[in-house]
């Protein structure tokens, strides 16, 4: 058996490919970032024939890094940003339109209108979702009534829709020549579209929506040895690699962090934060404004539930401070910045450019500073960003608590701005539990790399996963009581301003 499993991380502003050993040890990986494009005020989208061309050229120099060949792979693993929506024409490859990417805003008065003509409780039910603009159903319904011809062509069966994951899969696979349309039950489940009961597209949810069922891709489990095919058609990858495992971001992380027992949780620290609590075999649904969603489904295994609290804007708000305000002049800058003051310094940001995700679920509402006096300077403002980071997780982790009856006793972490020690300090004050970095931080990739192999015998089950798992830093919480219910008050008062901000139809 070849030696390595490789996985592409389609991820919000990059692509990665990464190579781990049996011990899950990272072997080599390369990563290229595409566009960022911006049309209108709350309009993100992508150029999905970027991404596909930034996949090829990732896949093939991260082998060349390794030193390795596709023959050194036993199977590939793919994980992606979930609800960011692409459509394409299956004839000859070319998308109809930009990925509407999952921060986008223009599909408000769709979720609007679903709840005002009572449409949001049946999706709640079945879906798990409340209606938003995070998800991709509502994206979908945007492109068919909005690009000219897509409609048509979606009725003649000239249209494919899926997330990255799928765009991905279909060109790897050989695209117009027999790419497979496939998608896993974490992905279609961030759809607005997929019965969380029966794991298959639910056709009164499609007729709400109004999207033909042929558009869909077939949805399949997270890690399986033949539901997603052989990679054909990417140059490094000639000889065809099985492609055994695909996981939306969240999820996968999740599974790097081997959350596999109910109860156990993880917070992806990234563009926004996702805060991931596996539920079991038991579908709880959510009374506090959080995601019944699905953690994952290994091969003929029940399928894994999850509740899950999205935050929109977390990482990208320290990329706002570098590239909008331009008083860091990198990412590590807001670390350095913040540690020149004590304090927040009675400032409280509350980045709601995207409108507030959970617990709130108000597109509505705007980004706020407040609190700001003479005194205030840029190390208040990096300050009482990255504590917007640690309030939002603290507001997911107490609905949690409400929905799940649980008291998480430590909060595993992963992604980029662990990196900022300050950061992840702030989190465990504000949360008062120790917050836990794995090793490798990296996890999204490390959890597609782990269901491709589980589905070939590469790694025998969850138990041997969680052998590979160890702690590089914890970070035990310091404020006194006072001190956290004083601050958390502050940032309650700070998200009150944000809202009703926006008129939404």
């Amino acid at each position: 058996m070849p030696d390595f499993v490789g996985a592409v991380d389609q991820g919000t502003t990059s692509t990665r490919f990464m190579i781990f050993d049996h011990d899950g040890g990272e072997v080599a990986r390369y990563q290229l970032e595409h566009h960022q494009l911006l049309p209108r005020a709350g309009w993100v989208e992508h150029d999905p024939v970027e991404i596909w061309e930034r996949t090829n050229s990732v896949m093939q120099n991260a082998l060349r890094s390794g030193g390795l060949s596709p023959a050194d792979l036993v199977a590939i693993g793919i994980t992606n940003q979930r609800e960011t929506t692409v459509i394409w024409d299956p004839r000859d490859g070319r998308p109809y339109y930009n990925a509407i990417v999952w921060q986008d805003t223009r599909t408000d008065t769709i979720a609007s209108a679903l709840e005002r003509d009572g449409h949001g409780e049946t999706i709640r039910r079945k879906a798990g979702l409340p209606p938003a603009t995070y998800f991709s159903g509502g994206k979908i319904k945007w492109i068919l009534e909005n690009v000219d011809g897509v409609r048509e062509a979606a009725e003649a069966g000239h249209a494919l829709f899926g997330n990255t994951d799928a765009w991905v899969l279909w060109n790897l696979t050989g695209g117009p020549s027999g790419g497979i349309h496939a998608t896993d039950v974490t992905n279609a489940s961030r759809t607005m579209l997929m019965n969380l009961e029966t794991l298959d597209w639910d056709d009164e949810l499609l007729g709400i929506f109004g999207i033909p069922r042929a558009m869909l891709p077939v949805i399949n489990p997270s890690s399986h040895p033949e539901a997603f095919g052989r990679a054909r058609t990417s140059r490094p990858l000639r000889n065809p690699t099985p492609i055994t495992g695909v996981l939306g971001d969240q999820q996968a992380a999740t599974v790097g962090q081997v959350c596999f027992a109910p109860g156990e949780a993880k917070n992806t620290y990234g563009t926004g934060n996702f805060l991931v609590l596996n539920t079991g075999s038991e579908l709880v649904r959510s009374s506090s404004g959080l995601l019944t969603t699905v953690a994952y489904q290994f091969g003929d295994d029940p399928v894994v539930y999850a509740l899950e609290g999205s935050m929109a804007v977390t990482g990208s708000a320290v990329q706002w401070l570098r590239d909008q305000m331009k008083i860091i002049d990198d990412a590590p800058g807001s670390e350095r910045l913040a540690r020149t003051v004590e304090d927040n310094g009675g400032v409280y940001f509350v980045p709601a450019f995207s409108g507030l995700f959970a617990p709130y679920w108000r597109s509505d509402a705007r980004g706020a500073i407040v609190g700001l006096t003479r005194y205030n300077t840029g190390g208040h403002l990096a300050r009482a960003t990255l504590e917007a980071i640690c309030y939002q997780s603290r507001d997911v982790v107490e609905a949690m608590e409400r929905d799940a009856g649980i008291h998480l006793d430590v909060l595993r972490v992963d992604g980029g701005v662990t990196d900022n020690e300050l950061c992840m300090q702030i989190q465990a004050d504000v949360l008062g539990v120790p917050v836990s970095r794995p090793v490798i931080a990296e996890t999204t990739a490390l959890g597609a790399a782990y269901a491709a192999g589980l589905a070939t015998g590469f790694w025998r089950d969850t138990d041997e996963l969680r052998s590979h798992w160890s702690e590089s830093r914890r970070w035990e919480p310091q404020w006194s009581e006072e001190q956290r219910a004083e601050g958390y008050a502050g940032w309650k008062k700070a998200v009150e301003r944000t809202l009703n901000w926006v008129p939404v139809d």
